[in-house]
């Protein structure tokens, strides 16, 4: 079983906001896989369904995101999944170009309030996640202001690919393809910016 979590804010006012792509990513494979995020436990809406054979369980943190450990925990305890090799965790990253993936078997939160929270919660820093590309804040432009902003136009098809482009790269990680995922995704929009 894996846990998928896209991480964001509850409640409308941040809907479509740059720190919202990991409830964006859920919704698409939701949609894709037709599972209903709609059940309220673990302090998150939660869905159940099945990528490619495996069972998943779909999760949207309600916390809002600096508690968001605190709901992945609760998922952890109830599931009593591996978070090693069998939590993924989806979320926006501000050095990374609109819609760019970074994926990483394990890393620091790198200034991420809601990975800063999942890596108290967890006890460690070793669990597969898919860093989306919101584009790097303007000079002078408060980070919080800019997280919870709105995407341009342009910005909002570069990071309906990358969207997409998450949902490709959760169907490797649940079929147990991580690495496949790494090679074929963090290289990809570099790949094609120097042709």
């Amino acid at each position: 079983m894996f846990i998928i979590v896209g991480l964001g804010n509850p409640t409308k006012e941040y809907e479509g906001t740059r720190h919202n792509v990991g409830f964006e990513v859920i919704d698409r494979i939701a949609e894709k896989y037709n599972i209903d995020v709609a059940v309220k436990k673990h302090r998150a809406l939660v869905g159940k369904g099945m990528i490619g054979g495996e069972k998943v369980i779909l999760a949207k943190p309600q916390t809002f995101m600096n508690l968001s450990g605190e709901s992945v925990r609760s998922l952890l305890d109830f599931y009593k999944v591996d978070e090693t090799t069998e939590l993924l965790i989806i979320y926006d990253d501000v050095s990374l170009a609109p819609g760019q993936l970074r994926i990483r078997a394990k890393g620091s939160a790198g200034g991420h309030n809601g990975i800063k929270s999942i890596i108290a919660h967890v006890g460690g820093q070793v669990f597969p996640r898919i860093k989306i590309g919101v584009g790097e804040k303007p000079p002078k432009m408060d980070l919080a202001d800019y997280v919870l902003g709105h995407f341009s136009k342009a910005e909002k098809e570069q990071m309906e690919e990358g969207y997409m482009a998450a949902v490709g790269a959760v169907e490797r990680i649940v079929s147990g393809e991580l690495q496949t995922a790494m090679n074929e995704y963090n290289r990809k929009k570099k790949d094609e910016q120097a042709k």
